[in-house]
């Protein structure tokens, strides 16, 4: 790290103590802005770096609800509303028992350099809460909802912060929140929430957007090498929505994928996913991995391995934070890896990327490759500030632009400061001096 640099970080430490996902994220972005700093000395000067990893605002409460048992239930909530220079708040809610304030900084750090890449009017910020909606009916998770946004409801707005979904907040968790928003307000303010229902303000394509995105991106970056995904052994983790609709858009363009996981295990189908069946499973069903086995005879289900074992020449991680480890990479590597595009937020340890990039394999970092999901939520936006609704194939062809253009200003930033083909530095520097010039030109605010 560069020495302008360390002072700040170890402000950030001792100011956020135990925070070890914030610290990893600040840690990744400072590594890349030696050469920013030389360069734009006024970024030092405006205190732009101790003012960019402090949000400006955080908000934490507990949400109190009632379960089918007639128990009153407590949990915990967060709004961290990092960076609004570029446009108001915009980033998703996740609702997992992980959940705790140094996650969800982790995460809005990140957002604000996403957002600043898709080169759309948003800032960044994250929420959510340490609730589990695994295995609870749909009267508890609507219980639980509409206690979240009775607290939220008065930080929010499309002018002020427009939250969308993320782990465990889907189109059910979204339709209840935007419910009880609209019940206290009296309002019908679309534009409040992403990810809606097609029927009630949604866009198209949303759903479906952060995986596709992921691939379009994996697909440019195979393009610098004159290759495609068309024929590439693909493993992607996960089997939520990003790494379902991965799945999808990568064998759309002629891959073969091998795998998928959940938190009990991983699956290795050899014939290619079977992607009809793993959306029954986890869709419709809410299955396990086990079940997807129990109907395909032909795949194999792995308790005590990792999903990284596996030979392939494309990894698409869509699951969790630091899920492939420096020995996964190891592992990766040996087995023919060429190219990784990170579907999930910093799936990949700092260890790992070092390694990926010393083996001369394309590593997209998950700011730039998994940027697609909040790119269409900002086009969800624009439709609902015109009172307008966009085909799914127009729709479509705006993220495909996008992806692309993200893909672009990396490269062309990493050949500006001295590092062609590093994604990581590239993304870095281009999401972040976007948003310090808008800081500086606003002022001390």
């Amino acid at each position: 790290m560069d020495p302008q640099l360390e002072s700040v970080f170890d402000e950030v430490l001792r100011r956020n103590p135990g925070e070890a996902e914030f610290h990893q994220a600040v840690r990744e972005v400072f590594d890349s802005l030696g050469p920013v700093l030389r360069k734009h000395p006024q970024y030092v000067e405006a205190a732009v770096l101790e003012r960019i990893c402090e949000p400006e605002r955080q908000i934490i409460f507990r949400v109190p609800w009632v379960d089918d048992a007639d128990r009153v239930r407590i949990n915990r909530a967060f709004r961290v509303e990092f960076n609004s220079a570029l446009g108001p708040y915009k980033g998703g809610l996740r609702f997992h028992p992980s959940v705790y304030q140094g996650i969800i900084k982790f995460l809005g750090f990140e957002q604000v350099f996403k957002n600043s890449l898709t080169g759309m009017p948003i800032g960044g910020a994250k929420g959510g809460s340490d609730f589990d909606p695994r295995g609870r009916s749909a009267g508890e998770v609507m219980r639980f909802c509409q206690s979240f946004m009775t607290e939220l409801y008065r930080h929010i707005g499309q002018y002020t912060d427009v939250p969308a979904g993320d782990t465990g907040v889907g189109g059910r968790e979204i339709g209840y929140l935007f419910g009880q928003y609209k019940r206290i307000t009296n309002l019908y303010e679309s534009g409040v929430l992403t990810g809606k229902g097609i029927t009630w303000g949604g866009s198209l394509v949303r759903t479906e957007a952060t995986g596709y995105g992921t691939v379009y991106f994996a697909e440019h970056m195979l393009g610098t090498r004159n290759e495609s995904m068309h024929g590439q052994r693909v493993l992607v983790s996960g089997s939520g929505n990003v790494a379902i609709h991965a799945i999808a858009k990568a064998q759309e363009l002629g891959a073969e994928v091998l795998t998928f996981s959940d938190s009990s295990a991983y699956v290795i189908d050899e014939r290619g996913v079977d992607l009809d069946l793993l959306r029954q499973i986890k869709e419709v069903e809410r299955g396990r991995a086990a079940d997807y086995v129990a109907r395909r005879p032909e795949a194999r289900l792995v308790e005590d391995g990792r999903v990284w074992d596996v030979p392939a020449t494309v990894a698409l991680p869509c699951a969790t934070q630091n899920e492939i480890t420096k020995d996964d990479a190891r592992r990766m590597v040996g087995n023919g890896v060429a190219v990784v595009a990170e579907g999930a937020n910093m799936p990949t340890t700092s260890e790992a990327v070092a390694l990926f990039q010393q083996a001369g394999v394309l590593f997209g970092p998950g700011k730039a490759a998994n940027a697609g999901g909040v790119a269409t939520s900002a086009l969800e936006m624009q439709q609902n500030a015109s009172r307008d609704s966009w085909s799914a194939e127009y729709t479509e062809e705006r993220l495909a632009g996008i992806m692309e253009g993200i893909h672009d200003r990396c490269l062309e930033t990493a050949d500006e400061y001295g590092e062609p083909g590093n994604y990581v530095l590239g993304a870095n520097i281009a999401g972040f001096t976007k948003v310090a010039d808008a800081m500086i030109a606003l002022g001390v605010v």
